[in-house]
C-alpha cells in the first residue's frame, strides 16, 4: 500500500487529494528536484509513495508554489536585480506612512467640514429666531394698529356726533 510523507497532520483523507508526479510536479513548479524534495521532508508539501512513484498533492503544491512566487516577487525588481531587503522594507515603511498621512489629512478635512457645518447649522437656527421674533413684533403691530384705527374711527364718530350737536344748536 501507499505511505503518506509531508504535512505533518496525517489525518488528510487521501481521496480529497489530487495527486500529480514528482516529474510533472518539477516540470510546472521548475523548481530544482531537491529544493521539491526537502519541501516534502519539512512537510510543506503533502506526498505519497506508490512502488517507485512519488505523487505531489496538487493543492499543497499550489501552496508552496504561491509562496515562492511570493517572496520571488518581493526579492526582485523588474530588472531581474535582486533587492535589498532593507530597501524593501524601507519602502513599505515609507508608503504606510503616507498612508497614515493621507488618513491624518482626511481626518482634518472631515473634522474642519464638521465644525463648519455646526456653525453654518448654529447660524441658521439664530437666523430663524430674529425672524420668529420679528414675525411676532409684526403681528404685535398689526393688533396695535387695528387698535389705532378703532380708536380713529371711535373719535372721528365721536367728534361728528359732536360738531352735529353744536351746529343743530346754534341753528335753533
Amino acid at each position: 500500500m501507499s505511505g503518506l510523507q509531508g504535512n505533518k497532520e496525517l489525518t488528510i483523507s487521501t481521496a480529497d487529494a489530487s495527486w500529480i508526479s514528482l516529474e510533472e510536479f518539477i516540470k510546472l513548479s521548475a523548481l530544482p528536484e531537491d529544493k521539491v524534495r526537502s519541501l516534502i521532508e519539512s512537510g510543506t508539501i503533502m506526498s505519497k509513495k506508490e512502488g517507485e512513484n512519488i505523487f505531489i498533492d496538487a493543492s499543497s503544491g499550489t501552496s508552496a508554489l504561491v509562496k515562492r512566487v511570493e517572496y520571488t516577487l518581493i526579492g526582485s525588481d523588474t530588472s531581474g536585480q535582486t533587492l535589498d531587503p532593507v530597501f524593501v522594507e524601507k519602502t513599505i515603511s515609507t508608503i504606510l506612512s503616507l498612508h497614515d498621512k493621507v488618513i491624518a489629512s482626511k481626518d482634518e478635512t472631515i473634522s474642519a467640514f464638521k465644525n463648519e457645518n455646526s456653525f453654518l447649522k448654529e447660524a441658521l437656527m439664530s437666523m430663524q429666531e430674529v425672524y420668529d421674533d420679528d414675525k411676532k413684533t409684526m403681528e404685535v403691530l398689526r393688533d396695535e394698529l387695528a387698535n389705532a384705527r378703532e380708536e380713529v374711527e371711535f373719535i372721528k364718530k365721536k367728534y361728528r356726533l359732536m360738531w352735529g350737536r353744536v351746529s343743530n344748536m346754534s341753528g335753533k
